[in-house]
């Protein structure tokens, strides 16, 4: 029984994580050498999905390597994360060619985007996130100069510009986390605020991109107010460490 509950588990677990982890997991159980046959199934999920979502979803894979866009991690590519709508996916392209073009060679990163497939199932830890009509993006960071390609932390969140939380005085439920028990662990590097500031307002005059959350401190230091760039309010996530847009 115990046992049973394990897999229950994980098949929760990489459900949540992955939205098709635990479909893989379902088929090595019937198998000695599990894992291995789990790193296969999910390799052949991984292709399937990749291949289907834009027929059967209407979402396309943004790329995993290279330049001008990439993701900031491998993780999101192998977890399923990076599916967005084609015109978003076109959207993102086409504001890192435009950043490249004003800064050669610089590199932009998206974040966690959607899972390939099904409306309405949330990409946890984010509120929304769950019809590929979502995309996060990394700032750049720059220590004496720019950084290609490079964040702070290992997965693009989670490295806040605002010291303490200004705007919103303690509230619950809130998904303000300040982590300032991790801040001290990352490298001293900074958003750079010249691309970051283009970035932004690339994607704010783009007619396929409705909202831009960003944390006002931000939006007045970069000078990008406009219509479309809003604060998310005090009970969602804090933008002050990455650029969310949705259409």
């Amino acid at each position: 029984m115990i046992r049973w509950l394990g897999h229950g588990a994980m098949v929760l677990v990489l459900t949540v994580l992955t939205q098709l982890g635990g479909l893989a997991w379902l088929v090595a159980l019937g198998f000695r050498r599990r894992l291995a046959v789990f790193a296969l199934a999910y390799g052949a999920i991984w292709g399937a999905a990749h291949l289907a979502a834009p027929a059967l979803a209407g979402r396309v894979a943004l790329p995993c390597f290279g330049a001008p866009l990439r993701s900031a991690s491998p993780l999101y590519c192998v977890m399923m994360r990076h599916y967005v709508t084609p015109e978003l996916a076109q959207a993102a392209e086409a504001a890192a060619e435009a950043v490249a073009q004003a800064h050669p060679g610089t590199v932009t990163l998206t974040l966690d985007g959607s899972f390939p497939f099904f409306d309405g199932v949330p990409l946890l830890p984010h509120l929304s996130h769950d019809d590929g009509e979502k995309l996060d993006f990394a700032f750049y960071y720059k220590a004496e100069d720019y950084l290609p390609g490079h964040t702070p932390s290992p997965i693009g969140y989670w490295v806040f510009e605002v010291e303490g939380d200004p705007l919103c005085s303690p509230a619950w439920p809130t998904l303000r986390w300040g982590m300032g028990w991790l801040q001290p662990l990352w490298p001293n590097w900074r958003a750079e605020p010249e691309r970051s500031a283009l970035l932004v307002s690339t994607l704010a005059a783009d007619p396929r991109i409705g909202k831009i959350l960003l944390e006002p401190p931000l939006v007045e230091a970069w000078g990008v107010a406009h219509p479309k760039v809003r604060f998310q309010g005090c009970r969602a996530a804090r933008h002050d460490d990455h650029i969310h847009v949705q259409r």
